[in-house]
């Protein structure tokens, strides 16, 4: 954090009872994790009113829809994974279903139910960043260590399906790239069988009644729903405003036809109503997980498919439901084996941009407390 030295213009002097005052720009980052990335924004300040925020963005830029374009189709789902590195698995499962799409194929059932048993996983794994990172936003440090704990669990069982641990490389047009070696659904069930009975109501029970973390929280940031409808938010972030917006239930994709999704929502629309649908809804991930392996079916885990894949010339637009809100591909295919466009539809970007209009009139200690509530990830604004 940086303090920028200027000199005021005489609009911005104010004379009280003989003090002068004159507002003072002040470049929060760019630095993690203060501001979850490389993120800078640029605050006017009032004494410690917050009076404008500039967010600057770009420095995390790798023209990822470039990319895309000098790719094969079968390349993709290894470079959406830099997207949003925090739910990787989810990422290319939007980029498998756009091209899916223009193909006009449909990935067999086992290939479903295992796109959902790893998607309600990562989502799991988000959570917990989300919300160990939180509580380091506020100042307690026990919730970080405990998140990420649990987190390595699921790691370990990413690692041991894919062979990665972070930027997963698993999903592929037409289905997905390993099925589930052996042991590895027992593995499962017992960590969602310590999660749930243990390891997350201890965490909830740590934060949720914390009076610090309430009094930071509670009326904090607060985000009315029609604001929420106007700057197109999506993920925890509108539901915790009350909008119903989920897109494994209003744009039902994969196995989530067959598997039905309760909605976690919340009326308060402030950081603390964000923080507990994230919570809320790590409980409803370990349910999905618990009915895929109840109903698993057998069969294969993918369409043939050459991997010089040339789909039909076409478009498609393609949602899922991230960590964060829905996470679009728009593709375009000329019939070649590569796109010729494919734009992504980025919840973090789209979230990010009502921030400014949170911070006015807070204090400077509520920034950070408000941006950690929306949870963005910048290999997700930047791209």
């Amino acid at each position: 954090m940086a303090t920028e030295s200027t000199t005021a213009h005489p609009d911005l002097v104010g004379d009280f009872g003989g003090l002068r005052s004159e507002e003072m720009i002040l470049n929060m980052g760019p630095q993690h994790p203060s501001t979850h990335g490389v993120l800078r924004l640029v605050l006017v300040l009032d004494g410690e009113t917050v009076i404008s925020c500039t967010p600057v963005i770009g420095y995390l830029h790798r023209g990822m829809e470039k990319i895309f374009e000098n790719r094969p189709y079968m390349a993709g789902p290894r470079y959406i994974d830099n997207a949003d590195y925090l739910s990787p698995m989810i990422n290319e499962c939007a980029y498998a279903g756009a091209t899916e799409a223009i193909m006009g194929v449909e990935p067999p059932r086992r290939a479903q139910y295992i796109r959902l048993l790893v998607s309600e996983l990562e989502r799991m794994a988000s959570h917990l960043v989300a919300i160990g990172t939180y509580g380091l936003d506020l100042g307690a440090f026990t919730p970080v260590l405990w998140c990420f704990r649990d987190r390595e669990g699921i790691l370990d069982l990413f690692e041991s399906l894919s062979g990665h641990r972070f930027t997963h490389n698993y999903m592929r047009p037409g289905g997905v790239l390993y099925d589930f070696p052996k042991g590895w659904l027992q593995s499962c069930e017992a960590w969602l069988d310590n999660f749930e009975r243990r390891s997350l109501p201890e965490l909830e029970e740590l934060i949720t009644g914390n009076e610090i973390f309430e009094a930071r929280t509670e009326g904090v940031g607060y985000i009315d729903p029609q604001q929420a409808l106007a700057y197109a938010l999506t993920g925890p972030v509108a539901r915790a405003s009350g909008i119903q917006i989920d897109m494994r239930v209003n744009r039902p994709y994969g196995a989530y036809r067959e598997i039905p999704v309760n909605i976690q929502t919340r009326q308060e629309g402030d950081c603390f109503a964000r923080y507990r649908v994230r919570m809320n809804e790590m409980y409803e991930a370990v349910r999905l997980c618990r009915v895929v392996l109840d109903k698993l079916p057998g069969g294969p885990i993918s369409v043939r498919s050459p991997i010089a894949l040339r789909p039909p010339r076409g478009e498609a637009y393609y949602s899922v439901e991230s960590a964060r809100g829905e996470e679009s591909i728009y593709m375009i295919s000329d019939g070649s084996e590569y796109p010729y466009r494919a734009k992504i539809r980025a919840p973090s970007f789209v979230n990010l941009q009502i921030l400014p209009e949170l911070l006015r009139g807070n204090k400077i200690g509520d920034v950070i407390a408000i941006l950690g509530s929306i949870d963005i990830v910048l290999g997700d604004v930047d791209r």
